[in-house]
């Protein structure tokens, strides 16, 4: 069985796209997970049926804090399941599903699978991550355009597009809920890889994926969500010294930016601001 998890924030337009991109028969062995983080928005119960299932948040849990709910609801049902969790404004091209089955049953040994993903104008998105402790550089690189292998091992793949084999789990596996939004999916992917856990990216399956169609509604909040979970991230990966000179060049850039960009710039301010608060209180 294969369940897609998505992360409802006032998408229900971008969710049905998803949801219609996948085979209509409904004894397909998928079933489609949506965490509602966004209470009051009623039109996502349109969308549930016999193979939709809607789970309500209560409140907003971020990215992580939803998925979170969705993994252990899923772990719960069916400890041998796959997991795709997958964006709201992604969707799927025809004949997925049964690619990602015949993967898996062909490489049982992968834990955590990115997927390439790709704009609607076919540019590639994502595929690949990698991470440099030396110097604290989280970077996307493209590891599959010349790369002949049906996978490749990297460092961590894009949330928007995370396979996750729950049968290689004695536990259900969850994001930090240390993390509202960004960088949850590099923690995910670097804690489990410490374990021990294979993490890798393929281009054997791919979706398409409307960059920042959410998260651009509000810039300030994106860049303020943003710089906390980046300083959060690189406190907990990287050394004190590359630390303190990640967080002066965030300040530089907060000061530049209020003339070019204030928006963005007060969002980085604020960002800042509550991981500072929150260091103190920890």
């Amino acid at each position: 069985m294969i369940y897609f998890l998505t992360v409802n924030y006032y998408s229900t337009n971008l969710i049905t796209k998803l949801i219609n991109s996948l085979p209509s028969c409904h004894n397909d062995g998928y079933k489609i997970i949506i965490i509602n983080n966004s209470p009051d928005d009623n039109s996502i119960y349109q969308l549930k049926n016999q193979s939709t299932i809607i789970i309500e948040a209560e409140n907003n849990l971020g990215f992580g804090g939803g998925c979170n709910l969705g993994l252990q609801w899923i772990f719960a049902q069916n400890k041998q399941a796959i997991v795709w969790i997958i964006n709201p404004d992604a969707y799927l091209p025809e004949n997925t599903l049964e690619k990602a089955r015949l993967f898996f049953d062909q490489y049982p040994e992968l834990s955590i699978l990115g997927t390439i993903i790709y704009t609607p104008e076919q540019k590639i998105w994502f595929a690949g991550g990698c991470f440099i402790p030396e110097n604290g550089a989280i970077s996307e690189v493209d590891l599959l355009t010349n790369n002949d292998t049906d996978y490749i091992n990297c460092d961590w793949v894009s949330g928007c597009s995370l396979i996750i084999n729950l049968k290689n789990f004695s536990e259900c596996p969850l994001f930090d809920d240390a993390y509202f939004l960004y960088y949850e999916d590099f923690d995910f992917c670097r804690r489990y890889a410490n374990k021990g856990y294979l993490i890798a990216i393929t281009k054997q399956l791919h979706v398409i994926h409307q960059p920042s169609s959410i998260t651009n509604r509000n810039i300030f909040k994106k860049i303020r969500y943003s710089t906390y979970s980046y300083l959060f991230t690189i406190n907990r990966y990287t050394n004190k010294s590359i630390f303190t000179m990640k967080i002066i060049l965030q300040i530089i850039k907060a000061v530049v930016g209020l003339i070019i960009k204030p928006q963005a710039a007060l969002g980085k301010i604020y960002g800042i601001f509550d991981y500072m608060t929150n260091q103190q209180y920890h």
